[in-house]
């Protein structure tokens, strides 16, 4: 059973800052990315930041310079450090897992439950 638990999310007024943190436990043979997603009601899930195996690194076009995605893989877990936030970053944030599960197996995407960010004065 694999599980994915987000924290960090809250209330920030406009230019402040928020760390979102994402672990991933369970029975799995490896991480080949973890990352981060948002979706507002009504709206497609979109991509706000990833992080491969190799520490290659992917941004939303919207955060790109503000946001930073960092990895610990040796402890399951990825960090996203919020800067310069903007009301319009206001959503729900998803944190995926794209796991191995045996040696040369298919990858498969696990998802957490959401953590709210709101960006409000």
């Amino acid at each position: 059973q694999v599980q994915v638990v987000e924290s960090g999310g809250g209330l920030v007024q406009p230019g402040g800052s928020l760390r979102l943190s994402c672990a991933v436990s369970g029975s799995f043979f490896s991480i080949n990315a973890m990352g981060w997603y948002r979706q507002a009601p009504g709206k497609e899930r979109e991509l706000v930041a990833a992080i491969g195996s190799s520490g290659g690194t992917n941004y939303g076009d919207s955060v790109k310079g503000r946001f930073t995605i960092s990895r610990d893989f040796g402890n399951n877990t990825v960090h996203l450090f919020m800067n310069s936030l903007k009301p319009e970053d206001t959503d729900a944030y998803y944190c995926n897992a794209r796991l191995r599960m045996r040696i040369g197996g298919p990858i498969y995407d696990y998802w957490g439950q959401g953590t709210q960010v709101t960006v409000s004065s």
